[in-house]
């Protein structure tokens, strides 16, 4: 059986991880231990912040649900709980879309969450 120079594969293998590093600063865009570790960090990070933009979003949509029942005189908690009694199965995307763009049809369904909220005495 022949010899097997890997060359090649190592090469390519570098290739690849400078070019996730271009971009970078100083050593850790040109030198392949340097590149590796930064490159290998750099994933854990993206990893962990899509995670953490899930939670950034859905905060921002529940923020600007808040700011909208509130000027229809509810609040968030109420007006979801009203939602929930109604039965409408709007979540909150869409819900925070339509208080942005379509004010009128979001009165709409507020005034339907209040509808199914009992009374206070």
């Amino acid at each position: 059986m022949a010899r097997v120079k890997r060359g090649v594969t190592s090469h390519a293998k570098h290739k690849k991880t400078l070019d996730a590093a271009k971009g970078f600063y100083g050593r850790r865009k040109n030198t392949i231990r340097a590149a590796k570790a930064a490159v290998d960090r750099s994933m854990q990070y993206a990893t962990r912040d899509r995670k953490a933009k899930k939670r950034t979003i859905r905060a921002l949509w529940i923020q600007r649900l808040n700011a909208a029942v509130r000027e229809l005189g509810l609040t968030y908690s109420r007006f979801i709980d009203g939602l929930n009694k109604a039965g409408i199965t709007l979540d909150r995307k869409v819900l925070a879309d339509m208080a942005v763009h379509e004010p009128e049809a979001f009165k709409v369904v507020v005034d339907q969450a209040k509808a199914a909220l009992p009374k206070a005495a």
